[in-house]
């Protein structure tokens, strides 16, 4: 029975998609596998699972795998009921969340646009318009800012996954990213998540993110943006 309910998660220490699923594993208490993958040399089991976009994250349930990180999030809340709920009960308010889940995503979409260098004050200037939706949406909306580690739910994941990480983007990118004046409710929000311990638990150390965030500006995006 143990093996049957056995829960391993593939993914890759720097991904924000894996990190969402790892927090919200964290959030239902469910005990988990964790298997590195090497995204330059992929492993077998990676490309089993995920035989059609061949990425990381993958959760593997029973021995069925899940892909897409707000897909698994979902499955999670369904499988694991009386933990944590990561969504309300009510249709409305579930798809309320669905909504601001995905537009949060978007804003993620649109700070790697920043950091790539595309059309780069153009991006930033979208950056901050949705950020400035995001502010809106806290005040005038249901969307709240969780101070307990108990109440984490999927807007709480998406947020501190996509803009937990602020002050070493910043230190790397030299762009601000949050500021507590234009935004303030949406940086109290995140500063309040990145000083819970369950998030701080699966937060990578500082001088490791910078080399890699460094290695993304100088070598990756680089080469994309000379490619286009």
């Amino acid at each position: 029975m143990e093996e049957e309910n056995r829960v391993t998660l593939h993914g890759m220490w720097a991904s924000p998609y894996v990190k969402r699923v790892e927090l919200a594993l964290k959030v239902k208490g469910i005990p988990y596998e964790y298997v590195e993958e090497d995204l330059m040399n992929k492993s077998a089991l990676l490309l089993k699972y995920n035989p059609i976009h061949k990425k990381v994250p993958i959760l593997v349930h029973n021995g069925n795998p899940i892909c897409e990180s707000s897909v698994i999030l979902e499955y999670i809340d369904e499988t694991w009921k009386n933990e944590s709920p990561l969504f309300p009960q009510d249709p409305y308010q579930r798809a309320k969340i669905r909504f601001w889940a995905s537009y949060i995503h978007q804003v993620y979409d649109c700070m790697l646009k920043v950091f790539r260098g595309e059309e780069q004050d153009k991006a930033l200037e979208e950056f901050y318009a949705k950020l400035s939706v995001l502010e809106d949406g806290i005040n005038n909306t249901s969307l709240g800012i969780t101070t307990n580690m108990n109440n984490i739910g999927m807007l709480d994941i998406m947020i501190v996954i996509t803009l937990g990480a602020y002050k070493v983007q910043e230190e790397v990118f030299g762009f601000k990213l949050l500021d507590a004046e234009k935004t303030p409710l949406l940086y109290s929000w995140v500063t309040t998540l990145i000083e819970l311990p369950i998030v701080k638990g699966i937060t990578p150390p500082h001088d490791k993110v910078v080399s890699f965030l460094q290695y993304l500006k100088n070598k990756v995006f680089k080469a994309t943006h000379r490619a286009n």
